[in-house]
């Protein structure tokens, strides 16, 4: 599903099986790892939660969320990325999180619009990107 993504140009990322182990899975900040599935197996999107530590590479501030979005290029539009959130809201709460941030590519509106309607709300510009944050509690 992520190499779909990379050649529908739609992630820069690596997409390969370690990568995703490391960074998702295994990452040890991890405090959430969701797939979404068809019947059949199909992987149709993954979303991460992991708590920002110090030196993190998005500069989050410490202890908020960071959260990963990534949804087949054949699966938009179909409620797969909001079922995946409502999982993630909630291992939000259970870990004690205030603030979940998106750290979204300035030229993806599509991730941008994403967030917005999951209720994210730009507070920062990055090198590139735009930061949304997300209020746990609301």
């Amino acid at each position: 599903m992520l190499q779909q993504l990379v050649a529908a140009g739609k992630r820069t990322l690596p997409a390969d099986q370690a990568y995703v182990l490391s960074t998702y899975v295994e990452n040890p900040a991890r405090i959430r790892c969701s797939l979404a599935e068809d019947a059949g197996g199909t992987i149709l999107g993954i979303q991460s939660l992991t708590r920002a530590m110090d030196g993190n590479r998005f500069n989050t501030p410490i202890g908020w969320g960071i959260i990963g979005t990534h949804v087949s290029p054949t699966s938009g539009r179909r409620g797969v990325g909001s079922r995946l959130f409502e999982v993630t809201k909630q291992a939000a709460r259970d870990a004690g999180l205030q603030k979940i941030e998106a750290f979204i590519g300035a030229a993806n509106a599509e991730g941008q619009a994403y967030y917005e309607k999951m209720g994210f709300r730009t507070y920062r510009l990055a090198d590139g990107a735009v930061c949304k944050a997300y209020d746990v509690e609301q």
